[in-house]
């Protein structure tokens, strides 16, 4: 059975994974696989240097700047560009035949079409920000803004599967839940 973990940021979805590959669950991290692939795949390379340009990349290696630029642009840019990555991320993931995977935009992505169940994980909103000012180093406006450009939090957690709550009470046995709950119906 295929799980997705999800959240928003500075709920604890990166910890419970965490907690789950000490548990020896194995999981395919969507981000981390998205950043290797733009500076490995060939074929990526030459499609994001056609939709950004030739300085996109400088002597082979990703040019961050360019790219952050490119995406705070405009939501068509953010588009454009996640219609060449998120393609190839999730053939990357159906290649690995991993069986969990972690993905923070995944009702956005579409990637909820690959997995048969899905995890949120959620944290009060005052937790959440704590945790993003104090690992981030940022002001309590930026984390609000960060928090306020993903989906929000309850709208992820109603189209999940399982919630579990990182309010600092123990994960463990929200947890081992995920070890005993098949979905209940079919994912689309």
């Amino acid at each position: 059975m295929k799980t997705a973990i999800t959240g928003g940021i500075g709920s604890g979805k990166s910890y419970v994974c965490r907690l789950l590959k000490e548990q020896g669950v194995e999981i395919y991290d969507c981000d981390s696989a998205a950043k290797r692939l733009m500076r490995t795949s060939e074929r990526l390379k030459e499609q994001l240097k056609a939709l950004v340009g030739d300085n996109m990349y400088i002597d082979g290696r990703l040019n961050k700047p360019v790219l952050a630029q490119f995406l705070l642009a405009s939501e068509k840019n953010q588009k454009a560009v996640n219609a060449i990555v998120h393609p190839a991320v999730a053939d990357d993931f159906i290649a690995s035949g991993m069986q969990w995977m972690e993905c923070a935009i995944l009702f956005e992505s579409g990637f909820d079409r690959l997995v048969d169940r899905v995890v949120c994980v959620t944290a009060p909103h005052e937790t959440r920000l704590r945790r993003i000012m104090q690992r981030d180093g940022i002001t309590r406006e930026k984390a609000e803004e960060w928090i306020n450009c993903q989906m929000p939090q309850e709208e992820t957690a109603r189209r999940s599967d399982i919630v579990i709550c990182n309010d600092g009470s123990p994960l463990m046995p929200q947890i081992a839940t995920l070890f005993m709950n098949p979905p209940s119906l079919p994912r689309d």
